[in-house]
């Protein structure tokens, strides 16, 4: 999370966001249809912006929900995106809709995450493939990343484990660099410095013909030993004006071939 500090001021945040943007400030200016000269004054303090200018320069600068409270504060306004919690009543239609989404890939599993990959929901087929996994990993609060890559984990059961990580890790990345949350920065650090599952090379990893469209998933069923291919698909509402539903993700994960969907469906 990037916090509002005391310190923060508008020529903060909007350096510091046109520079993750790649921004000059006549890039920005011109996005922003404002002279260069009003924009600097701007950053330099030397002239206080108005609110509708502050949404301006964050809608083209694509700042997240939260970034734009943080602007808005910065610049001395209230923040006017919601976060609340959302197991709140008035998030119920919401969190509906997330479970209906989820319900509807079952029998494949699908699962909706917070911002920093906890786990908010799941459908029910995410459990069977969770069999053997530590308890710990289970626990609330732990990042569904870290379940998936530790040694106690998923990863024993990931044939192509090092094509995933890699998958992973430049995903965490990206994520971090385009939402400024620190947080997200942590996480990456911390997937990298997970060990390997024991006899497994970093170097070497199953293909799958399904790697010529997306990186898929591969999985051995910790029960039955089946082997199953899997795509991922990511869904986010493109609309919210709450900030907590703007960073919520559901992540379901698709047969790639048929003798997973044949694999799955038997068992409905």
């Amino acid at each position: 999370m990037t916090a509002t500090t005391a310190s923060d001021t508008v020529g903060d945040v909007l350096r510091d966001w046109r520079r993750r943007r790649r921004f000059s400030q006549l890039d920005l200016a011109l996005e922003a249809e404002v002279s260069t000269r009003h924009l600097s004054f701007v950053e330099s303090g030397r002239s206080q912006p108005s609110r509708d200018m502050l949404l301006r320069l964050a809608e083209r600068l694509e700042l997240p929900l939260r970034e734009r409270n943080r602007l808005l504060l910065a610049g001395g306004y209230a923040p006017i995106f919601a976060e609340r919690d959302l197991d709140r009543p008035d998030m119920a239609a919401a969190m509906d809709a997330v479970r209906a989404v989820l319900h509807a890939y079952e029998p494949y599993p699908a699962l909706a995450v917070d911002r920093h990959w906890r786990l908010v929901a799941a459908n029910e087929g995410l459990p069977p493939l969770l069999q053997g996994v530590a308890r710990r990993l289970l626990d609330p609060g732990v990042d569904v990343l870290t379940l998936s890559l530790s040694s106690d984990g998923l990863a024993p059961f990931i044939l192509n484990y090092a094509e995933w990580r890699q998958h992973i890790l430049e995903r965490v990345r990206r994520d971090a660099a385009r939402s400024g949350d620190g947080e997200l920065a942590r996480l990456h650090e911390r997937l990298r410095a997970l060990p390997s599952p024991a006899g497994r090379s970093e170097a070497a990893f199953e293909t799958s013909p399904a790697a010529s469209i997306a990186v898929p998933l591969l999985l051995r069923h910790p029960l039955t030993n089946e082997r199953l291919s899997f795509l991922s698909t990511t869904t986010v509402f493109g609309t919210a004006s709450d900030v907590a539903l703007a960073e919520l993700t559901l992540e379901g994960f698709l047969p790639a071939d048929e003798a997973t969907r044949e694999a799955l469906t038997a068992r409905r």
